[in-house]
């Protein structure tokens, strides 16, 4: 009886489960992927991004013993690190995967140290694009931990550290609390307010155009007034207009003097960078930056495409690089081969030119197949994944194919020695526009003219202009200035503007950046007593030095060293040149409604709002509210106000909410739709604005 349990016993233990190899990337989608690509032996969890940090309540960095970070664990993350650690306890090998970027390594690192792995040990895994083929070879050769990688991040995180929570305690003391400040973000904001200070120094100049029409026999074409006698003249006032004008004979002949005949080829861009890919899907499709690198991380980590499961649909989507592998090549020429033809296909595809700092360390962004097209793949993404997955690849197909070739054509009018100039062009060869047209290329297609030809004048309109100020920055224009100037680097661009406007620096307005009163406080203080932060040159200097970090180049410590021991200098100064600066309260001109004392502006988290002055014996406020001046259309008794949801979306309401629930997202216009009786709204649409019904029965074009 003993030796039958014996038996069972080493039967059951002959049984027990064999241990799985344990594979740790950043977020559940990711693991989810890949595990199913590497089968049951292996078992993929998340670390659900970092798990140690710098600590929030103080500076974190032993500033006497070569800038050595204090790591802590991040506040939630216990349990994650408690299920990590009995995961890794139970596995027969562990493996690092996470983003193959100086991030991803510095999450490998932290999650070794808590693990207690091995330094040494070949357990990193990288991969530059989640499919199968890339998956399974990456696992066939694991590396060690690259700690020139870790100490690049290590040294931005730890400058970063020194710089804000040296500067931010003096804006707290000097201005108001809660305010901060940073080395990138400090150079965004500077760039903003000097377009700003720009825009306000503009003196606009007047000049003029003499737009013309011209008729050969019955075809009629366009021509501007150029100069005279061969050479371009500029119109300051309607003066000179008249004076060009007085010396035409308006019903005689005009010669044909020159006629140019080109063909002019124009390129295609190479495909994505991070940078190009966050100003594209901002121009051509109204995202936000934060939201395109959102979509961009779905894209990359896995979608469910029905029968082939979870695959990435593009490739890790931060990176400098233009760079496509020869295997993408043929792919996407073979495609092109069979969807358009060999005249479609280039032979030798355009590069793009790495821009200063580029590290090339990851292709450009593109799609894992080109034979996953968007239109194959809508059905299993969501609006936003399936425009930026449309975005990616027609940008990559078109950068592998040939030029667009158009015919040009200047024609020179001249009659007595005045010149008008007419161009004209037409497209030959679509060629890469066929799959990525910017929608601006239009055929302007000019009579049959030859020199000595001539036509007739048959109309002129003078016009006045002025020159305009510089734009303001959008979110695209801001972060090709800070690509342009070598500040920050691919994965920095999102927090950074993310960062300026949730401190209340800057305002959105209209898709432009514009700076608040408290973002110009910060920068005059930063500008005044930390000039070298806000320094483009210096701030590109300090991001090469981390680049070389990242190379091997440069000792991490020594770069810190080089950048803190000036910089406190700085700091001891303006603690005590800075003045304290009295943001004072401004008086809305209205009473409490609930004590009577007077309410003033203050300035929050969200913007300015009413409070009372009594605060904080009476904590009353109000929304600051944009009154329309039209008659609520619900209840007649109100006005419609212009209010902000949550996610700072302009919306419209009644002035007497709560006593009446009228809303609407778009401005009603205070007349009725003459079909049905509903209050018309002036409504947002491609190219202006036009008045519709809701109901969709009647709409009408906006008087300009």
């Amino acid at each position: 009886m003993v030796e039958k349990a014996t038996s069972k016993a080493r039967k059951t233990k002959s049984r027990a489960k064999p241990k799985k190899k344990l594979v740790i990337v950043e977020s559940p989608s990711k693991a989810k992927t890949i595990e199913k690509y590497l089968g049951r032996t292996y078992k993929v969890v998340a670390s659900i991004g970092h798990i140690r940090d710098l600590p929030k309540s103080r500076m974190g960095v032993d500033i006497e013993n070569d800038y050595q970070p204090d790591y802590i664990s991040i506040r939630g993350k216990g349990d994650v690190i408690k299920e990590l650690r009995k995961d890794a306890k139970a596995a027969k090998e562990i493996y690092l995967a996470s983003d193959p970027d100086r991030e991803g390594e510095a999450i490998a690192w932290h999650v070794s140290n808590i693990l207690k792995l091995d330094e040494n040990g070949k357990n990193r895994v990288t991969f530059n694009e989640i499919t199968k083929d890339a998956v399974k070879e990456a696992f066939k050769e694991p590396r060690s931990i690259d700690m020139d990688l870790v100490d690049a991040q290590q040294a931005r995180r730890v400058l970063d550290r020194l710089v804000g929570y040296s500067i931010s305690p003096i804006l707290w003391k000097k201005v108001k609390k809660g305010l901060s400040a940073g080395r990138v973000q400090s150079v965004a904001l500077n760039l903003i307010i000097k377009r700003e200070n720009e825009i306000k120094a503009f003196e606009p100049q007047e000049y003029w155009t003499i737009e013309s029409e011209f008729k050969k026999g019955r075809e009629k074409f366009a021509a501007s007034f150029y100069g005279v006698n061969g050479k371009k003249q500029d119109l300051a006032d309607n003066d000179a207009v008249q004076k060009i004008l007085g010396q035409l004979d308006r019903k005689g002949d005009f010669d044909i003097t020159k006629v140019v005949k080109k063909e002019r080829k124009r390129s295609a861009q190479p495909p994505f960078t991070t940078s190009t890919m966050q100003q594209d899907a901002n121009r051509k499709l109204n995202f936000r930056t934060r939201k395109t690198m959102m979509a961009a991380q779905q894209l990359y980590e896995g979608i469910n495409i029905g029968k082939g499961g979870s695959v990435g649909l593009i490739t890790y989507m931060r990176t400098d690089s233009t760079r496509i592998s020869s295997i993408a090549k043929h792919e996407a020429s073979q495609f092109i081969h069979e969807k358009y033809g060999a005249e479609y296909a280039a032979t030798k595809p355009v590069k793009g030119k790495l821009p200063e700092g580029a590290q090339d360390a990851h292709e450009a962004i593109r799609p894992t197949s080109v034979f996953r097209t968007p239109a194959e793949m809508k059905q299993f993404l969501s609006n936003d994944q399936y425009k930026l997955y449309n975005l990616v690849w027609s940008r990559f197909v078109s950068s592998q194919m040939t030029p667009q070739v158009v015919d040009t054509m200047a024609v020179t009018i001249t009659q007595k020695s005045v010149d008008f100039r007419a161009n004209g062009s037409k497209v030959k060869f679509p060629g890469f526009t066929k799959i990525y047209n910017s929608g601006k290329e239009k055929d302007n297609i000019l009579p049959d003219l030859q020199e000595g030809d001539t036509v007739k004048l048959s109309k002129t309109d003078p016009s006045q202009h002025f020159t305009q100020p510089p734009a303001r920055y959008s979110e695209a224009n801001l972060i090709k200035a800070l690509e342009e100037n070598g500040v920050g680097r691919p994965s920095t661009y999102a927090p950074t503007l993310d960062t300026i406007q949730r401190r209340y620096y800057v305002k959105l307005e209209s898709r432009r950046f514009e700076p608040t009163e408290l973002g110009e406080i910060v920068n005059t203080i930063i500008e005044d007593q930390f000039p070298d932060i806000v320094n483009v040159k210096f701030t590109a200097k300090v991001e090469d030095e981390l680049d070389e970090i990242e190379t091997g180049k440069q000792n991490w410590v020594k770069v810190v060293d080089e950048f803190y021991k000036p910089f406190s200098d700085e700091v001891d100064k303006a603690e005590k040149d800075v003045e304290k600066i009295e943001m004072k309260d401004e008086l809305a001109g209205i009473d409490c409604d609930i004590c009577g004392a007077p309410m003033v502006v203050k300035m929050g988290r969200y913007g300015k709002f009413y409070a009372c002055s009594r605060f904080p014996d009476c904590r009353n406020t109000k929304a600051i509210v944009k009154d329309t001046g039209i008659v609520c259309p619900k209840c007649h008794e109100g006005t419609v106000v212009e209010r902000k949801s949550k996610k700072n979306r302009v919306f419209y309401g009644c002035s007497r909410f709560p006593d009446c629930d009228f809303v609407s997202w778009d401005k009603p216009i205070g007349r009725d739709c003459p079909k049905d009786g509903h209050f018309l709204v002036e409504k947002k649409v491609k190219g202006g604005k036009q008045i519709v019904c809701p109901n969709g029965d009647y709409e009408e074009a906006v008087q300009k």
